[in-house]
């Protein structure tokens, strides 16, 4: 019987969740899934659809046209938005703070996890 494990860290933005996350994935050969970067490709969409993030409604239409996917490579996790490469323009300032306003809504984590 194959056991599926998720192991969840929780903490404050820059507290070094990811940091702490990857190297525990890496020690138990256990494949490292980044939720922020889920989020901040949802927030990196809805942005460049010209919507709100503090609209729910017009972010919860916008998610069926989205594709997000993390692609683990030997340097690390791709962050794709329609098979586009995101990695690093979600990394600002900008799609974090939106991000942090949809991770609230129930249809955006619904979504994303």
């Amino acid at each position: 019987m194959n056991q599926i494990i998720h192991i969840t860290i929780d903490g404050p933005s820059g507290a070094g969740k990811s940091t702490i996350a990857r190297e525990v994935a890496k020690e138990l050969g256990f494949f490292y899934v980044d939720t922020g970067a889920l989020y901040r490709a949802a927030a990196l969409g809805v942005l460049e659809q010209g919507i709100d993030p503090l609209d729910e409604n017009a972010v919860t239409a916008v998610l069926p046209s989205m594709n997000i996917a993390l692609v683990p490579r030997p340097s690390g996790q791709q962050t794709l938005l329609n098979d586009r490469d995101m990695s690093d323009r979600i990394r600002t300032d900008e799609i974090s703070n939106a991000a942090s306003i949809m991770a609230q809504y129930a249809s955006v984590r619904t979504f994303l996890l």
